[in-house]
Parts: structure tokens; sequence; C-alpha cells
């Protein structure tokens, strides 16, 4: 029997509400699961494949710390002053010069399969991205230090190559050469500045000197002129210029630049007395401003001579390693993990995009599949008024069938029922259980 329906439900509606039964999906894994599986398959295989097969690139790398002065700034200070991040940054630029990436590539054979195809430029590129010379944050809480222009820093050196053991070997000689290259930088600013100020020195001694001599003669000349009756002035001059001398090597030692100013000065009038230095007078000098002026230059020798002298005490520092310097605490070793790739990474992400390629194609496949499935469906293709509901029709087999059905589950019901009753008065004593309940020994 056909019966006319009119079916009056929002087709929007219809849409959304199937997405929200389970047999939905379990129809559509139905259909689709082999277009869900091919690409699933495929993805994931190559994903697990390429992280198989990835070669491993392992890291190696130390540590150097910045080790401060162990003898007090107070006593002795150092010559290089410079803060210990800029001559990190200095050292990193030399170390990385072409000339020397180039001899560790040679010296320990790197990249041979890629070398043929690189030039020297591309070459030292390659090595510049695996060596890698990074700062260590450390997270330190103190916050009073002693010495605030140079922290405490300790910065890491490694490379990055293919085999564990050269990548360890090329990045102890990385550290060896930043070593090395901080040891002959420090040694040679505080010999250079050692130099410079035993030049100034030199300069300001001749200086002196000079001006040491003219003096005598100014003195021994104005001596001679100042009065024509007392011939023997000069020699009295020279008489209290040795007996200051003598007066003062008791309290100061032979190199004290009083006692070599005295002794400039007594040479001096000793040449001025013969007959040569006395027609050479300095009649028309003003004695006063070569004293004052003589006064001056011995302060800046004195000044001179005493940083000279704690240049030479920094550069016995360096020299002995004493000063500032950078120490190994930790030496490069061959790793036992690589750092890239991570496989199981890999591996999870190969896994995750099979699962979208899989379901992706299973959807696309679904949506551009014009089967009729649903009430949507129909009424997309035909107009809504044509449709008719018709009823489920039980044929006389299907209803034999389901006395049949009933019939038999009340017989096996019933069978067990049975079955538990003999099985009970077989292995029960049932007679001293219904006695035990009567007395109560079962509460």
């Amino acid at each position: 029997m056909l019966q006319k329906t009119d079916f009056e439900i929002d087709d929007g509606e219809q849409d959304r509400s199937h997405l929200l039964r389970p047999g939905y999906y379990w129809d559509l894994i139905r259909r689709r699961w082999l277009a869900f599986l091919g690409p699933f398959v495929i993805v994931a295989a190559a994903g697990i494949a390429a992280a198989m097969l990835w070669p491993a690139t392992y890291l190696a790398e130390g540590k150097i710390l910045v080790e401060s002065q162990q003898i007090p700034t107070e006593l002795v200070r150092p010559t290089v002053t410079s803060a210990a991040q800029e001559r990190i940054q200095v050292i990193e630029q030399r170390t990385m010069t072409r000339d020397n990436l180039v001899a560790i590539a040679d010296k320990f054979d790197l990249f041979p399969d890629k070398r043929p195809f690189l030039t020297v430029t591309e070459l030292v590129e390659l090595m510049r991205k695996s060596a890698k010379i990074v700062p260590v944050d450390m997270q330190l809480d103190f916050k009073q230090r002693t010495r605030l222009d140079n922290p405490t820093i300790v910065f890491s050196v490694g490379f990055e190559y293919r085999d564990a053991a050269i990548a360890a070997r090329v990045a102890n000689e990385l550290v060896t050469r930043i070593l090395s290259e901080d040891l002959r930088d420090r040694t040679s600013r505080a010999t250079d500045t050692t130099k410079f100020l035993e030049r100034e020195v030199q300069k300001l001694q001749a200086d002196s000197d000079a001006l040491d001599a003219r003096i005598a003669k100014l003195k021994a000349a104005q001596a001679k002129t100042s009065s024509g009756t007392a011939p023997d002035q000069p020699a009295t001059l020279l008489s209290q210029l040795r007996a200051e001398l003598a007066q003062k090597s008791a309290v100061y030692t032979e190199r004290h630049p009083v006692l070599q100013s005295l002794k400039r000065q007594i040479e001096s009038m000793e040449h001025a007395a013969s007959p040569a230095a006395k027609e050479d007078g300095a009649a028309g000098a003003d004695l006063e401003a070569l004293t004052a002026q003589q006064e001056t230059l011995q302060k800046n020798l004195d000044t001179a001579i005493t940083k000279r002298d704690a240049a030479r005490l920094g550069e016995s520092l360096e020299k002995n390693q004493q000063s500032e310097k950078l120490e190994v605490i930790e030496q490069p070793t061959a790793p036992q993990t690589p750092v890239r790739p991570n496989r199981p990474k890999v591996a999870g992400l190969a896994i995750l995009l099979a699962l979208a390629a899989g379901l992706g194609l299973a959807v696309v496949a679904e949506m551009t599949d014009k089967a009729i499935r649903r009430p949507a469906d129909l009424f997309s293709a035909i107009d809504s008024h044509l449709i008719v509901a018709i009823p489920y029709i039980t044929t006389r087999a299907e209803q034999r069938g389901a006395r049949v059905r009933l019939v038999v589950a009340l017989v096996l019901v019933a069978a067990l029922v049975v079955g538990a009753a003999v099985a009970a008065y077989a292995f029960l004593p049932l007679d001293l259980m219904i006695a035990k309940a009567r007395v109560g020994l079962f509460r």
C-alpha cells in the first residue's frame, strides 16, 4: 500500500544533521577505505623511510670559561683592559678567516664527497655554517659583582659533521686555535704597550739629559761672569753639587732620577771647566725658565717610568698566564646521539601527514560522488512533492521466521533454567542451605 506524504524538511538542516550520526562515518569508512589507505600507506612509508635513511649529523662542542685575573688588580693592574665580549668577537673573526677554515678542512679532509663540486668560497661558507661559537647563558642570580665590565662568561665552541669522531677532532682544533689566538693577542698587546712606554721613557730621558747639560753650562758661565775676583766660584758650585750627590746617594738608589740628574750636571760642569767649554757661554739664556722646564720634564719622566714599570708587570702577567685568560672547562668529545634528524619526530610528522592525505582524498572522493544516499540528495535531484513513503511490508515467511525465533528463544531460556536447577541439586546441598537460611546463618 502506497501512502503519499509531504516532507517539510529544511535542506540545510538535513545536510547538517547527518554529520552528527556515527553511522554516517562508519558508512563513509566502509565506502572510502581504499581511497584512505592508498595515500596513507604511500606517504607514511615515504616519511618513515626518509626518517630512517636521513644521514645523521653530530655536534661535538666544548665550553670555554673566561677566567678573571687571580692576582688582585689593586696590586697589579693588567695591561689588556678590553672587555671579554669584545675580545671573544675579535678572536672569533680571526679564527673564522678564510685561510684558517681552508687549512682545517684540508687537515681533516672534510666533505670529501662535496669537495670536487665546491669552490673555495662555497667550502668556506659550509665550514662557517658547520662551526658554532655561541655564548652560554649561565642564568646567575648574583646581584653584586666585583667586575661589572667583565662578568663571568662561558661560551661553547662546536662543529657539526656526519662523523662524530671527526666532529670532535675539528672542535678540539677550533678550541686550540681560539686559546692560542687569545694568548698571542693578549701577549702582543702587553708587549706593544711596554715597547711604546719604553720609547717614551727614552725620549724623555734624552730631552732631560740635554736640558741638564744646558743648565749646567749656563750655571758655569754665570758663575764665571758674575765676579772676576772669584775664579773659584764654579769649583765651589761643583763642590756643592758633589756634596749634594753624596748626601742623596745615602737615600736613593743609583737609578733614581734625582741622582741621575745630579750626575749629569756634575759631568756637564766638569766639561764646562775645560777651555773649549768656557768659550761656549750661554749668557742670554734664562736660567729660571730652563729650571722650570727641567722640573716639568722630570715629572713627566717619573710618570712615564712608573707606567713603564706597570706595563712590564702586566706583560709578565700575560706571559705567565696569571691575568684574565680562557680556560677549557669541557673538552669536546665524540657525541653519542645526533642532533639531526629527530627520527621519531620526522616519523610522527610523516604519519600525521599520511592521515591528512588519506582523509583528504576520502573526503574529496565523497564530495565528488553523485550517488543518492540521503533525503537531501533526493531533494536536490527531484521535486519534493513527488516523493512518497512506502511502508515496509512483512511477508509470511518473515512472520513464520519471527515466530520460530521466538519459540527457540523460549525453549533455550527454559533449558537454561532447568539445567541450572539440576546443577544446583547435583552439586550443592540444598537442604543444608535451606536450614542455614532458616536459622539466619547467611545474615
